[in-house]
């Protein structure tokens, strides 16, 4: 089936559908044609006019293992930043409290961990009990998971695993090379198995062409179903990275892979994550009207700026839209 020719309101797919080519030939439209499609496939799954708010917070900050060329938390680059031990519970469980009750309806909670060992993973356990009695729907992001971990998780009451597939197959060696694209999709299959929902996008900016991004999201789209919360980043350019001299994105670009992204995934959450410190509220507000409903919302994303929640919340209020209700979280 042709890309423009697929139903609106089309199911989550029981096999792969998307070809890139497909997704390429969306990037192509005309930029107004491009985001009228993706705004009546929002409508039909969502309220136009609501945003979920998502706060991330670093639990483990620091001395990573693995060479992620955009990432300041790497043991591989020099960015000036400390390795720092584990956050205690009473911290943990007080900055959820302050994003609860700041707006935000998810916790997420993100670990500098190649994969966490046993000890890791029950600590972190602790934290997923606490933050969920807070009503709050929870999150982690904790690396390659063993098996049984993801089970152990879903137990304590997580709700989505992130692991993000970063890039495009043929463009992923060319960012990372400590582990390898299968490692991921092993990662995202055990955290299917197990019964959680999946949190998984991408970056863009690194350098990839226009056929890589949409090779990304078909990537995203044709896993089997695809993921419920689908981050879609632009790259912070970090001093000490291989990537700190990367040309920015053009604007519209990021845009258009928005659009792209909501049209191959209905019913996901696509979230405006990294990145947004050096966006501008009208661009903001045209990837909301492209079809994001959702934005990490915070003062800090791990150990990059955020924009300030206030601004935030101001931007939603002058667009006449509103965030999601914690009664109203699925």
């Amino acid at each position: 089936m042709h890309a423009t020719e697929t139903p609106l309101d089309a199911a989550v797919p029981a096999a792969p559908r998307w070809s890139v080519a497909q997704a390429a030939e969306l990037f192509d439209l005309p930029l107004p044609e491009l985001v009228f499609r993706a705004q009546q496939v929002h409508r039909l799954h969502f309220d136009p006019s609501e945003v979920q708010l998502s706060t991330l917070l670093s639990i483990k900050t620091g001395g990573c293992p693995e060479d992620c060329a955009y990432c300041p938390q790497s043991a591989h680059h020099d960015t000036g930043l400390e390795a720092s031990a584990v956050l205690d519970l009473p911290s943990v469980v007080e900055a959820a409290r302050r994003a609860r009750d700041a707006g935000a309806t998810r916790f997420c909670m993100g670990a500098a961990w190649r994969s966490p060992k046993p000890r890791q993973v029950e600590a972190v356990s602790r934290m997923i009990r606490e933050v969920k009695a807070l009503g709050l729907q929870t999150c982690v992001t904790l690396g390659m998971l063993q098996p049984g971990q993801a089970e152990q998780l879903r137990e304590a009451g997580l709700d989505y695993y992130n692991h993000n597939l970063d890039t495009a197959p043929e463009f992923y060696g060319n960012i990372i090379t400590t582990r390898c694209y299968d490692d991921r999709l092993q990662t995202l299959e055990q955290v299917r198995e197990a019964g959680l929902k999946v949190c998984c996008g991408g970056i863009v900016g690194m350098g990839e062409s226009r056929g890589q991004r949409a090779g990304l999201l078909v990537q995203l789209a044709n896993l089997d179903p695809y993921p419920e919360s689908v981050p879609i980043n632009n790259l912070v350019r970090v001093a000490g990275t291989p990537l700190a001299e990367q040309p920015p994105l053009d604007p519209l670009e990021f845009v258009r892979t928005i659009a792209v992204a909501r049209i191959l995934m209905p019913r996901a959450r696509v979230r405006l994550s990294a990145g947004r410190e050096d966006m501008d509220d009208a661009l903001q507000a045209l990837c909301l009207i492209a079809g994001a409903n959702s934005i990490f919302f915070g003062d800090t994303l791990l150990t990059t700026p955020n924009p300030q929640a206030s601004a935030d919340l101001a931007l939603l209020e002058r667009m006449g839209m509103r965030a999601q209700a914690q009664h109203d979280t699925q």
